[in-house]
């Protein structure tokens, strides 16, 4: 991928990554990583009969994806405003539980080449997201605050 992608209304990010496909690819790889690697976070997530983050919350990410990457609304079509604070309100997320995120999609981004300003960019953009998303205190706050 590009190293001198630069943001902007006429090259989204989603058009960078290779359009809907390439997107929902990575939200794919994202979830086997996360299989792979963060069972704590997996095991978050609704599982299908062989134990793999069930087909429905994988197509909901990558059509989640998509739409937060500037490509189609699909989405907002199908299931409204993302309101990612009130959707992940039930699944308590600390900081480890969102380094784990950020982990699993550092290694979906690495195996699907993406490179230079774009991962650059993308990587910020993760981030602030998953640290929005915190909302349990972390163990040694608590433990401070407690002792």
């Amino acid at each position: 991928m590009s190293d001198d992608w630069q943001p902007g209304p006429d090259n989204p990010p989603w058009r960078a990554l290779g359009g809907t496909e390439a997107v929902k690819a990575l939200a794919e790889r994202f979830y086997d990583a996360m299989e792979r690697t963060e069972p704590a976070l997996a095991a978050l997530h609704k599982r299908d009969a062989q134990g793999k983050v069930d087909r429905g919350s994988r197509e909901r990410f990558g059509l989640f994806l998509v739409g937060w990457l500037g490509g189609p609304q699909d989405y907002m079509a199908q299931y409204g405003h993302p309101r990612l604070r009130m959707r992940h309100a039930h699944v308590p997320i600390d900081s480890k539980m969102r380094d784990a995120w950020l982990r699993s999609m550092a290694i979906a981004l690495d195996e699907t080449g993406v490179t230079g300003s774009l991962r650059a960019f993308l990587d910020a953009r993760f981030a602030q997201v998953a640290d929005f998303l915190r909302n349990v205190p972390d163990e040694e706050q608590e433990e401070q605050a407690a002792g």
